[in-house]
């Protein structure tokens, strides 16, 4: 992960990053550039699905563009989760905490607490119409909760 021009970085979790954890990057990133907050979301999976077509999932896509959201170009690939991500990242938030909590704990015991879980189902749950909007919502209020609080030293509500 680069942090570039920014200070801070968000790092989004979830399985395959492909779907969830995908959809709150860019969406992120675009709330973010859009408010001039001084963050930059990045994603990583826990559990990478080697069925996965493309770079990104279907409904993600739909989603963003239905938004008028453009994708970043180039569009990566996901990409597995590496320690060094996590250590870089200011805030780290997993997708489902049902379903990345024991991933977390299998993989990286010392992060488990030092991860923001929220509790939105992939598409064994929900669909596509349900889960995405709490995503943006969630990240919605992420990005409130970051301008309220320009100084990151207190992220918590």
């Amino acid at each position: 992960m680069s942090q570039e021009n920014y200070w801070h970085t968000v790092l989004f979790l979830c399985s395959g990053n492909y779907y969830r954890s995908r959809f709150a990057e860019i969406y992120f990133n675009f709330l973010a550039q859009r408010d001039n907050l001084a963050w930059r979301a990045d994603s990583r999976g826990l559990a990478l699905y080697p069925d996965n077509v493309g770079p990104i999932s279907a409904h993600a896509r739909k989603c963003l563009d239905e938004l008028g959201i453009a994708l970043p170009d180039p569009l990566r690939l996901p990409i597995d989760v590496l320690e060094r991500d996590l250590a870089e990242a200011r805030l780290i938030v997993a997708l489902k905490e049902a379903e990345h909590r024991p991933l977390m704990e299998a993989r990286f015991p010392d992060w488990v607490e030092r991860v923001e879980y929220w509790h939105v189902h992939d598409l064994d749950c929900a669909q596509p119409t349900e889960a995405l909007p709490q995503v943006k919502r969630h990240v919605e209020e992420l990005v409130l909760r970051l301008r309220r609080r320009r100084s990151p030293v207190a992220l918590d509500s």
